[in-house]
């Protein structure tokens, strides 16, 4: 019989044990060093019965039915078009950025002329990269790329990545592109959903299977061994035939060629006697001091009765560091040419070893969206069924 071990049980551990277990019919054993599954989608009903996500938010946006029919097996999903707000020059502007948000930082007399401009330069594009604002060759619509870099982009950027804008890789700040018309969506995906009953729920249906057994407080790091010359893993000084890993790859490899960088998060809750404290669901904060983004999950959770009590969840951003009482959880892979460059480094030995598998943001270094995330994982257990031997 295969030792099979999956280290960490948010999306990308949970999806590929499960698939292991089901569709291969082969034991699987999770470790994962927090008390709870589902990584950081993991989320509680508070005293309020508010459903809190303890690590922020997510939302199931994707253009792939394939995920919803597969997130169908375990959970009931409620249609929620994801809308957001930011607050920019003491007003709350439309984010993702679109023609709306023009309007309000420049006015309608404007942005008239670059409603236009926009509509005829970007023609048949819905949605469009920060950069290509800037770089274009007209210069009404570089200097408005400019106006919403310096007000949104820049400052923003500096807080959750705790370098310039600068240095990070284009495609984190092209994560959300300004939209070409008046379309409020964050995301202009075709499938927008949350579990009705919550994250947790879900994890707790999908790992629910007689092949996984999940040791949670667990320290995987502990009882792993990585034979490189032999090019063999061993678990409690047993030879296993696969490890799927979905940790940070640097701790893995004992930071032999030092730390990668992540950002993690300090999460505040401040509680408010009124039904309702935020114009929006979420509301970003480019220009505050510290933090990045309010919450107020009451906004996202179903079948509340009426209550004159909320909750508003903060983040603020600060450097992981795995020895601290704060952020001491990681959250994204803080993407530079150096970092890159060092992940590659540890990458390179791993890819000599068959039976280990990497997945997911911190174990690949990459800033995966929550369906691209879900996507990887099922690209993955394809690669796993050649190595176990599966059809």
């Amino acid at each position: 019989m295969e030792r099979i071990i999956v280290v960490g049980c948010g999306f990308s551990g949970s999806i590929l044990a499960r698939k292991i277990a089901e569709e291969l019919n082969k034991k699987v054993i999770i470790l994962e060093k927090r008390s709870s599954v589902g990584g950081n989608a993991y989320d509680e009903y508070d005293e309020n019965g508010f459903l809190i996500q303890r690590y922020g938010p997510h939302f199931i946006n994707t253009n792939n039915y394939d995920i919803i029919k597969f997130l169908l097996q375990y959970t009931d999903l409620t249609r929620h078009d994801t809308k957001l707000l930011s607050f920019i020059d003491n007003k709350y502007v439309r984010l993702p950025f679109n023609f709306r948000t023009m309007q309000q930082l420049v006015g309608d007399e404007r942005s008239a002329v670059l409603l236009s401009k926009m509509r005829s330069m970007f023609s048949g594009r819905d949605r469009v990269p920060i950069f290509e604002l800037i770089n274009c060759e007209d210069s009404d619509i570089c200097e408005y790329g400019e106006l919403l870099f310096d007000k949104a982009y820049r400052t923003y950027t500096a807080k959750q990545w705790g370098i310039s804008p600068e240095e990070i890789d284009k495609s984190v700040l092209e994560r959300v592109p300004m939209a070409m018309n008046f379309d409020e969506r964050y995301l202009n995906k075709d499938f927008q959903y949350l579990p009705t009953n919550g994250y947790t729920a879900l994890f707790k249906k999908m790992l629910d299977h007689p092949n996984i057994e999940c040791k949670l407080n667990y320290n995987a790091l502990e009882h792993l061994i990585i034979d490189y010359a032999n090019r063999e893993v061993f678990f409690d000084k047993e030879k296993i035939d696969l490890l799927v890993y979905t940790g940070p790859i640097d701790e893995l490899m004992g930071l032999k060629y030092g730390l990668l960088p992540y950002r993690s998060l300090e999460i505040t809750y401040d509680y408010y006697d009124e039904e309702k404290k935020l114009p929006s669901e979420i509301v970003s904060y480019p220009q505050a001091n510290g933090y990045t983004r309010k919450t107020e999950y009451k906004q996202i959770t179903f079948d509340l009765p009426r209550s004159n009590k909320t909750v508003v969840a903060t983040e603020y951003p600060m450097a992981y560091t795995p020895d601290k009482e704060k952020g001491n959880i990681p959250y994204y892979p803080v993407l530079t040419e150096n970092s890159r460059n060092t992940y590659q480094k540890y990458k390179n030995e791993i890819n000599g070893f068959k039976n280990i598998i990497l997945c997911g943001r911190l174990a690949e270094f990459k800033y995966y969206n929550m369906d691209v995330c879900i996507e990887h994982a099922f690209e993955k257990f394809n690669e796993i069924k050649q190595i176990l031997g599966g059809s």
